[in-house]
């Protein structure tokens, strides 16, 4: 997003999606593409920052040298604590800050773009519909919908008949193993409307809704789904695989 200089003015829309896209970035570097974000961060070279960019790319650069800085920077230096904590605590606490990072930028177009206080009050609902990048990574988003879906069951098997059978409460709802999510058949429980509407993308942290179109593909491992233009698996290409593996378990294979 470009500055907010002169009469040009954005919307709430307009800095929310800035925060999407940067979101998205910084989930695959946490995430999927973990791998190639841990060697890029050496301790051996200078201060290191994780920038997330609005069009859902990631780099590990060095901070900005204009003072001040055109956006607020990231946190300074993730890279010196990397071989010094356990791998998990450390991308830990670099979401973390990449949730700061988030924040302060938004909060930084909403003050520039002249947001009121039913603007920012508005950017901050939709910012918080959203699974932190913290919440994505620890897996503790995944934690808070099983523990939705559990009040959802038992509220619903109390006024359902039990002429279908029920999902237990400590998995995540199963469609299919590849999925259409709008093509569902006609006449599904609401039961299992609901569950999928909780369901998150183990890469993005996306929820699924009915009402989308997006492809999804669930790891025959850690059984988490995914949206396959996030794990970069087609339809077409789903339809000759097995056993599917998500990039975290593949990895966790060959390690």
């Amino acid at each position: 997003m470009e500055g907010g200089g002169g009469s040009v003015r954005r919307s709430v829309e307009d800095v929310f999606k800035d925060f999407k896209g940067r979101r998205a970035a910084l989930i695959k570097a946490l995430t999927t593409e973990v791998e190639d974000f841990y060697n890029q961060c050496d301790p051996d070279k200078d201060n290191l920052c994780l920038y997330g960019l609005p069009s859902e790319q990631w780099e590990v650069n060095l901070p900005a040298e204009e003072v001040p800085p055109e956006i607020p920077e990231p946190a300074l230096g993730i890279n010196f604590a990397r071989d010094g904590m356990q791998e998990r605590d450390w991308l830990s606490l670099v979401a973390v800050h990449s949730d700061a990072w988030l924040s302060a930028v938004s909060v930084y177009y909403g003050a520039r773009f002249g947001f009121d206080r039913n603007d920012r009050k508005r950017l901050f609902n939709l910012m918080n519909e959203l699974p932190t990048i913290f919440e994505v990574v620890t897996g503790t988003a995944k934690k808070q919908v099983k523990e939705r879906s559990t009040v959802t069951n038992n509220s619903s098997s109390k006024s359902k008949s039990g002429g279908k059978s029920q999902r237990t409460s400590d998995s995540q709802p199963k469609m299919s193993k590849l999925v259409q999510p709008k093509d569902e058949e006609e006449g599904q429980d609401e039961e299992e409307d609901e569950e999928h509407g909780e369901t998150l993308c183990g890469s993005c942290g996306g929820i699924y809704t009915a009402e989308s179109s997006d492809f999804w593909i669930a790891c025959d491992v850690c059984e988490n789904w995914f949206h396959g233009k996030c794990v970069k698996i087609t339809p077409a290409r789903a339809e000759h695989i097995k056993h599917y593996k998500c990039p975290s378990c593949s990895k966790r294979a060959r390690i």
